[in-house]
């Protein structure tokens, strides 16, 4: 048995697509049905029940699945764990994240690194909003999970991790908070809080735009430093926030609206590090991330599916 044809198996055991399953393994949708079909012969029945809506597992395909997955997990963690060792991969990686699903997509990638490289250790902290680069620059993070775009000459990155929509906050008073969707021409409409920090002219403009796609101005409220403070002001009335999707499910409270946008471009995360300054860890790190965030963007996807159907 031919390890692309197990790990094809596991895969569709998982996404129950064979679309995503050719997308997380790079190969056409015909490679995968081929590896599938070649399993299936070898065992002598068939793993798995395709529908022109669905693919489910047959009872043969969910003992195998059960039987086999621990043992392959197992096989790819004792790999893992030879390889950090045959390069040196250990000490402690200090991560940053922005923003609570930015933190949790990056404890799952901490937990997962630690399970197949027990010599690394990694520290996770907060991405101060007012200070985007500030302790990556320093040291204090090797490398952070965080909103693109980046334009920093003497910073680096990986590709698109995984989007998410943008949402306006507002106060449940506001006028606006009895829509079930805004256009960016609204945000005319409102005094859009601001951040106050050093930031970079490109991302206070992604968070904070002065003029709406048709030139209207759009008004500027208090400054602010942390997400907190934010909602609290927009609770009070005192300004709206352009935030991502995720803050209505990490931040729900009493007095503050979400609603999504009908035009806005989505919020697209990566990971950062210094340029010219990227090591073992760092590099097993973004590959775990990697791994994780196609494995939540899966989750949603499937969850879509359910609910769609």
């Amino acid at each position: 048995m031919g390890r692309d044809e197990l790990d094809c198996f596991l895969i569709l055991a998982e996404e129950l697509h064979f679309g995503r399953t050719a997308d997380r393994m790079r190969l056409s949708r015909a490679r995968v049905s081929q590896l599938v079909q070649r399993l299936e012969r070898r065992l002598g029945a068939p793993l798995f029940v395709r529908t022109s809506r669905r693919v489910e597992l047959t009872a043969l395909g969910r003992r195998f699945r059960d039987d086999v997955a621990p043992h392959h997990r197992a096989i790819e963690a004792a790999v893992a764990r030879a390889t950090a060792s045959a390069r040196g991969v250990s000490g402690v990686l200090h991560v940053g994240f922005a923003g609570p699903l930015a933190g949790e997509i990056a404890m799952k990638a901490a937990e997962a690194l630690r399970a197949a490289r027990p010599g690394l250790g990694v520290e996770l902290c907060e991405v101060p909003l007012s200070d985007p680069y500030g302790q990556l620059r320093k040291g204090d993070f090797d490398v952070q999970l965080q909103e693109f775009p980046v334009r920093e000459d003497d910073l680096g990155g990986s590709p698109v991790l995984f989007t998410e929509a943008r949402v306006l906050a507002v106060a449940d008073g506001h006028p606006l908070a009895a829509r079930t969707a805004v256009s960016l021409e609204d945000l005319a409409d409102v005094e859009l809080l601001t951040i106050a920090g050093p930031l970079p002219d490109y991302l206070l403009e992604r968070h904070v735009p002065a003029r709406t796609p048709g030139g209207r101005a759009i008004g500027r409220g208090p400054g602010v430093t942390n997400l907190q403070e934010a909602l609290m002001l927009v609770a009070g009335g005192k300004g709206a926030l352009l935030t991502a999707a995720h803050t209505a499910t990490y931040y729900a409270r009493p007095g503050v609206v979400y609603l999504p946008f009908e035009d806005a471009a989505p919020v697209d995360y990566g990971l950062v590090w210094r340029a010219g300054d990227t090591t073992g860890a760092v590099h097993a790190f973004a590959r775990t991330a990697r791994e994780v965030a196609r494995a939540v963007r899966a989750k949603a996807g499937a969850e879509r599916d359910v609910r769609a159907g």
